[in-house]
């Protein structure tokens, strides 16, 4: 690719790259997008991919997206800094954002697995079955994903913990996204129950839990202190348990 960008970018206004993710080496492919960048600085380019890095990397403000109706959108009128926060942070899945019919962010795998068995319960098919993507993601990094949203009018929810706290750690934290018809944020309005963990038991009792885990534990906080010390483990164990399980309604809550 480089050789042909050598040879032919000089005397070309326009260049086009289909996929350049196809490459073997992560550490590369940020090379090759430097080197791609550098030498058509001064020209027209435009690439198609379908790789998160290579979008985050030459910005979020570059994309172009056609909708069914032939309309094009784009995320031009992004935040500086939520477009420098992909650029430097390019692990980020912002085109399952951007191509969902609907997402879900999570702030870990835990919770992910949670959302899946609630949806389960209650659909009898995973979310992904029907095109709902759970996007797992740093909960500093939910406000970002939400202004993508916003712009592209996406259907996203947003499951969090309320960090004991509710009205200033959920509640004041997302004011902007209030009313906003696309965004729902998720939390319980318990501060007692701060977490998903003390949630879960809340909902289903220490002899459910116990019958799930296979456990003997006798305290409630005991309980609580052993499904955060072993979060995927027992996220797991619920995911595929045929026990009765009943989910956190905030959780529910993220797609209904």
């Amino acid at each position: 690719m480089l050789l042909a960008l050598d040879k032919n970018v000089s005397k070309s206004d326009v260049i086009l790259i289909e996929e350049p993710e196809n490459h073997l080496s992560f550490s590369l492919m940020n090379v090759l997008i430097k080197k791609m960048a550098d030498k058509c600085r001064d020209k027209q380019i435009i690439i198609t991919t379908h790789s998160t890095f290579v979008l985050n990397k030459l910005g979020l403000d570059n994309l172009i997206l056609w909708g069914d109706d032939k309309k094009t959108m784009s995320l031009k009128d992004l935040s500086p800094s939520t477009q420098e926060y992909f650029k430097k942070l390019a692990g980020y899945d912002t085109l399952r954002l951007v191509l969902s019919k609907k997402s879900i962010l999570v702030e870990g795998p835990s919770d992910e697995l949670i959302v899946q068995k609630a949806y389960k319960i209650a659909k009898g098919t995973l979310p992904i079955e029907n095109g709902i993507d759970i996007i797992s993601v740093k909960g500093l990094s939910f406000k970002r994903f939400l202004e993508i949203a916003k712009l592209l009018k996406k259907n996203v929810s947003v499951v969090t913990d309320n960090d004991s706290n509710y009205k200033v750690k959920v509640e004041a934290k997302y004011a902007e996204y209030v009313g906003v018809p696309n965004i729902r944020i998720c939390y319980s309005r318990e501060d007692s129950l701060n977490t998903l963990e003390p949630n879960i038991l809340a909902f289903n009792g220490l002899p459910a839990l116990n019958k799930i885990f296979g456990t003997d534990i006798k305290y409630s906080q005991e309980m609580v202190d052993y499904m955060k010390e072993n979060k995927t483990e027992c996220a797991l164990q619920i995911l595929n348990t045929p026990e009765t399980f009943v989910a956190p309604d905030y959780v529910n809550q993220s797609f209904q």
